[in-house]
């Protein structure tokens, strides 16, 4: 591997998070401030986040909102993040988005967090259990927490937390042949 920075070398989205490990609020503010400083297209800033701690009736509305097979697990996050973005108004919200959301998961991982994000979500469902602006598109749910153990999660889930990673050859992914892709 190329000198890449740790913060995205070690960088992995686990299922296994600590149920009893919290975030603190200055944790979350500092998480969301790196998504705040995220590039966007004319500075739209198109993102907006719903946060719910675990207990709190915002988290509950989010993890009711995930398929089953997810709940399993990604109630034991420290944080669920629903992030959206407006439908209409800002063609590239959705890829602005994804900046912000990757700015976060850095800045999670400098903290010694993880993040595994979820978009198979009722949309529906969570506009309206959290009343969202009726502008709003929910994209992505974000769980936030500190690394559980792996061996705690249901059995069938237990190869892919412990496997490892593997990543795409660089060259499958590169569209031209120049020293940079070599």
């Amino acid at each position: 591997m190329t000198d890449l920075t740790p913060l995205l070398a070690f960088r992995w989205s686990p299922r296994a998070f600590d149920p009893y490990a919290e975030l603190t609020r200055a944790e979350a503010a500092t998480l969301l401030e790196a998504a705040r400083w995220a590039p966007s297209i004319d500075n739209g800033q198109p993102w907006r986040f719903a946060v719910g701690h675990r207990d709190d009736d915002t988290f509950k509305r989010i993890l009711v909102n995930l398929p089953p097979g997810e709940q399993r697990w990604a109630g034991r996050a420290s944080l669920l993040l629903l992030v959206a973005h407006p439908r209409t108004g800002h063609p590239m919200a959705a890829y602005d988005l994804g900046q912000a959301v990757a700015h976060l998961t850095v800045q999670a991982t400098a903290l010694g967090l993880y993040v595994r994000q979820l978009t198979d979500l009722d949309r529906a469902g969570l506009a309206t259990d959290l009343d969202l602006a009726d502008d709003l598109r929910p994209y992505v749910v974000v769980a936030v927490g500190k690394l559980g153990d792996p061996l705690s999660l249901p059995a069938d889930l237990v190869p892919d937390e412990t496997g490892l990673r593997h990543r795409r050859p660089l060259g499958e992914m590169v569209l031209t042949c120049d020293d940079a892709s070599r």
